[in-house]
């Protein structure tokens, strides 16, 4: 069948192929799936399709990146790469913008005043080169196959494939030129694959796909039942990862961080196995290597490091200062502890705030959002902080009950659970 995968993706990017055949090969392969040779067949066309990144000989082991499936208040990137920068790996990190319910690395970063994602293949490669990391969005001289089949995909009702998921998210991290990935597959209530099941497929999948390229890959699976750490809204959630870099942040999302990037030092060979990596990780987190790194990347990518001075200047810098917005806390109303947050109410309710995209057109207002006070397994009583939220406009009526009604309190103690659920590879 590679034969006729291969006419379909150099159909796509000469466009010797029409909107209908495309969509014709897409809702079969919805249908009837791929096997995992004609997988690997189409993840390697389709990185082929467009500019591969290349590395010097004598680093280019240590070239590594991390992908995840999205979520509410996941900003594990931001810290992840330049923890891993500042443990001697090499970080060229691609990512994507929000739509809907799940936030974007790119608008998160871009809360950073004159910080650019649109770095060139060029300008990106000499900045890992020189610090280590750059984190950037999509070219397009990488993957052109995947930009036509994506947007044809999501005008057909053809996204949720495992095959061409696989192939679309596996391509555009192979033509990184990594030598290692990790894989974060979320699942729950606000992940994109809400049953275990479906997200080890997926997994298993992807994993399957970027081994058979020579990429080493791990695969982490999490749970995204409640939103990752305290903040969900860009800037709110640049904050707390300048906290989690100086080793201040919240446990659920320094505990992501230092997993994944553990397996990675792991399987570059810079130490020898996971919890040998995390503890390393760990410690660049608490000695201000990490955070130097990151202060380095927003300097590189045209920020302004003397922004992150102090806890003033960056709140100001970020916009969480600015007079017109309004801050509305809403308290506990009964005691117990904090058994449940619900993840997705808290994401829509930032949305209609302004701090997502319903369409790919929209703008995001980068200051609004909130911060959670009181996290599972907290014990609560009447008057004290539950949640946070900044906004620009008053607030609608019901507002504040539907996002008090996120909370699920308990009478009993409640333990509070990891977020990885299996490690594959």
């Amino acid at each position: 069948m590679s034969d006729s995968i291969a006419d379909i993706v150099n159909g796509v990017v000469d466009g010797s192929l029409g909107d209908d055949q495309v969509i014709d090969w897409l809702q079969s392969v919805f249908e009837n799936g791929l096997d995992e040779k004609s997988t690997i067949a189409l993840t390697e066309l389709m990185r082929d399709s467009g500019q591969v990144l290349t590395w010097p000989k004598e680093w280019e082991h240590l070239v590594v990146d991390k992908h995840s499936t999205g979520g509410v208040g996941d900003k594990v990137s931001i810290v992840l790469a330049p923890a891993l920068a500042a443990c001697g790996l090499k970080v060229p990190m691609i990512s994507g913008r929000g739509l809907g319910h799940t936030g974007g690395t790119l608008d998160k970063l871009e809360s950073i005043p004159g910080f650019r994602v649109d770095l060139s293949i060029d300008e990106m490669q000499k900045q890992v080169e020189r610090i280590g990391l750059a984190m950037v969005g999509q070219t397009d001289s990488l993957v052109p196959a995947d930009r036509r089949m994506y947007a044809l995909r999501d005008v057909t009702g053809t996204v949720a494939s495992i095959p061409l998921i696989t192939s679309s998210i596996v391509s555009k991290k192979a033509a990184e030129g990594l030598s290692a990935l990790v894989l974060d597959v979320k699942h729950g209530r606000a992940a994109f694959m809400e049953e275990r099941e479906q997200a080890e497929a997926l997994a298993q999948s992807m994993a399957d796909a970027a081994n058979g390229m020579g990429i080493t890959t791990s695969v982490v699976l999490s749970t995204m039942d409640q939103p990752l750490g305290c903040a969900v809204g860009n800037a709110l959630e640049i904050v707390e990862s300048v906290e989690t870099l100086c080793g201040r942040g919240p446990h659920d999302l320094e505990e992501l961080v230092c997993v994944q990037a553990g397996i990675l030092l792991a399987a570059s060979g810079i130490v020898a196995d996971m919890e040998e990596g995390a503890l390393m990780i760990h410690n660049s987190l608490n000695d201000g290597s990490a955070f130097t790194k990151f202060l380095d990347m927003v300097e590189s990518q045209g920020g302004n490091r003397n922004d992150f001075a102090s806890d003033h200047s960056m709140l100001s810098s970020l916009g969480l200062l600015d007079d017109n917005l309004l801050s509305t806390e809403i308290y506990v109303e009964e005691n117990g502890w904090i058994k449940d947050i619900d993840a997705m109410s808290i994401a829509l309710a930032c949305l209609e705030l302004g701090s997502g995209r319903k369409t790919l057109t929209d703008n995001v207002d980068h200051a609004v959002g909130a911060i959670i006070e009181a996290q599972v397994g907290d014990e609560i009583e009447i008057g004290e902080p539950l949640i946070v939220i900044y906004h620009r406009n008053e607030l609608p009526d019901g507002f504040s009950e539907s996002i008090s009604s996120a909370f699920s309190i308990s009478p009993e103690i409640v333990e509070v659970e990891t977020r990885i659920t299996q490690i594959i590879g």
